[in-house]
């Protein structure tokens, strides 16, 4: 898993921070450092009051949401601003994905499935799977997406479109008080790129299906059952290259059946949306004004398209 820093809570209450161990995920802001020490205070009380025994944390993920594992019960709790309303979606959602043997993350057993509220913030446990190796073969990676799409097809969920997304991204480019420090050309070439591309897809009239939305390596783990998926707060309907754009281009070189030409629309839909999002105020990715700069960049250059995972190694090492 992705994180951007590896932090422990003691049960004395010292939180310890070392040094980052890879990059955060593309499309996330973090959440709030002077927040990190209440948000785990709560995920250890709550867990402690589900009788659970916790009574230290660390930090794995430092994204929209906090990711820790708590110990010594061994649970991954997944904590979030209360009133998002995210946790009850992606509850149910793992459970029904979970009936049809989908390769996503199981909710903790010795809970209740459902969201705890403590202090303003919203927790799920989940189960803590060790990594078995420190890469996903590009084959393993696109069977467990492929197997995970076949599940989704199963599911009626109502959930935003591909397109819904999209317009989020155009609303920062299209206002200068949600990106003000865009220069005027880039917000142009953004506008327009998000515009035709967004139509493009659309009316290519590919099947859609419900997606993860955001499948990239920062939301598969390596477990001993093989590949499996986090974060489906993400999830919308779309054809499944919108997907594919999102993982590394070895591993959709081996999911079958894929739409070439709509594959590179989308990575190019792609960067241009994670591009836009590093311009909004308050997006506190790491490197992320550079990140941004790099995706203008690639933009400009033109095709063959890359991935979001290789213009995020194009930037410098700390």
């Amino acid at each position: 898993m992705l994180s951007t820093a590896v932090e422990r809570r003691t049960a004395g209450g010292a939180l310890r921070v070392s040094p980052p161990t890879c990059p955060a995920r593309c499309q996330d802001s973090t959440v709030d450092s002077p927040e990190v020490a209440r948000a785990i205070d709560a995920a250890i009380s709550i867990a402690v009051t589900l009788g659970l025994p916790a009574d230290d944390a660390a930090v794995l993920q430092n994204s929209n949401k906090l990711a820790l594992r708590l110990l010594p019960c061994d649970v991954f709790a997944r904590v979030a601003a209360a009133g998002l309303e995210h946790a009850a979606f992606e509850v149910e959602l793992a459970q029904r994905l979970a009936e049809t043997e989908s390769p996503v993350a199981a909710l903790d057993p010795r809970v209740e499935p459902r969201g705890h509220e403590r202090d303003g913030f919203e927790v799920t446990l989940w189960t803590y799977y060790e990594s078995v190796t420190a890469e996903i073969s590009p084959a393993a990676y696109a069977e467990a997406l492929e197997h995970m799409h076949a599940g989704m097809r199963k599911l009626e969920v109502p959930t935003p479109h591909f397109t819904d997304r999209v317009a989020d991204a155009q609303r920062i480019v299209s206002a200068r008080e949600d990106s003000p420090a865009l220069f005027d050309d880039d917000r142009r070439m953004l506008a327009s790129t998000l515009r035709r591309l967004r139509r493009a897809i659309r009316d290519h009239g590919a099947a859609e299906q419900l997606l993860h939305g955001e499948p990239h390596p920062g939301n598969v783990l390596s477990t001993a059952n093989g590949p499996l998926f986090v974060d489906l707060e993400t999830c919308c309907h779309g054809p499944v290259e919108f997907d594919l754009a999102h993982v590394p281009e070895s591993v959709s070189e081996h999911y079958p059946g894929v739409d070439q030409a709509l594959l590179r629309d989308c990575r190019q839909l792609v960067l241009a949306m994670v591009a836009a999002w590093r311009w909004e105020p308050g997006d506190q990715l790491p490197n992320g004004m550079p990140f941004g700069r790099e995706l203008l960049s690639a933009l400009r250059a033109g095709p063959p398209w890359p991935t979001i995972d290789e213009v995020f190694g194009r930037l410098p090492g700390p």
